[in-house]
């Protein structure tokens, strides 16, 4: 992995969330990895951003109000097994890096660590947050995704540090 410019960074933007997935860690002290699918990266207010979606009902919601700084980080193959785990169980009472053998490396950037091995991961700095108002919602299909109506909050982080494999570094 090497240090990339976020502007040469080469992916397909509408798979590489809802198709593959990422484990976002969230938490300087005790860190938490979480599987999100949901998301999206571009531009804002002139900077580099990456936004993920978290629950209130989430242990990641709470570090993330602690700490407001993430990581994302999108996992080869061989280590996508603990996309699963990391999805199905909470943080709250599992080491999450302890049960699905993860390491951690250390960021340049952000005092949340990033997943070693990955072959991407982005180190953000929260640069604000916004609240889904079901009011706002224009499609009524989406009621449907919130059965216990715990709306998520979406959290645009300004993408401070790139590390990248060959698959995503460009051409």
């Amino acid at each position: 992995m090497k240090r990339l410019d976020p502007a040469k960074l080469t992916l397909r933007p509408f798979e590489i969330l809802d198709v593959e997935w990422a484990l976002l860690v969230a938490g300087s002290e005790r860190p938490n990895p979480m599987t999100v699918s949901w998301g999206g990266l571009g531009t804002l207010w002139n900077r580099p951003v990456a936004t993920v979606y978290v629950r209130p009902t989430r242990h990641t919601f709470s570090l993330l109000a602690e700490e407001p700084s993430f990581t994302l980080n999108f996992l080869p193959e061989p280590l996508r097994g603990a996309l699963d785990l990391c999805g199905s169980r909470s943080g709250r009472d599992l080491d999450k890096w302890k049960a699905t053998g993860l390491g951690r490396e250390a960021s340049a950037t952000v005092p949340v660590p990033r997943v070693a091995g990955a072959d991407l991961s982005l180190e953000c700095r929260v640069l604000a947050t916004v609240d889904l108002d079901p009011a706002r919602f224009l499609d009524p299909e989406i009621h449907g995704l919130y059965p216990a109506r715990d709306y998520h909050r979406a959290f645009l982080g300004e993408v401070l540090a790139v590390w990248a494999s060959e698959r995503f570094a460009g051409r």
